[in-house]
């Protein structure tokens, strides 16, 4: 009723502003006691994990290795 009124008057129109709300949903998702860490759940969780492992784990790589190079006396890469 109330969207119908504010359609009638003029009232701008947000993008989210009678949208149906996800907040019990995601509550459920997060909340669920099923062994999961808490930033592993999620629909894209594995989409923004996989990238950051993966590059934590190169840069560290290549900081350890330039560590040892510059031990060596070597202060390029190659």
């Amino acid at each position: 009723m109330r969207a119908t009124i504010a359609r009638r008057v003029g009232f701008p129109n947000f993008p989210g502003l009678y949208r149906k709300n996800n907040v019990p949903a995601w509550q459920r998702l997060h909340q669920t006691h099923d062994g999961v860490r808490q930033w592993d759940k999620g629909p894209r969780a594995k989409y923004m994990l996989y990238p950051y492992y993966a590059s934590l784990t190169l840069g560290t790589a290549a900081s350890l290795y330039m560590m040892f190079r510059m031990v060596l006396g070597k202060r390029t890469w190659i």
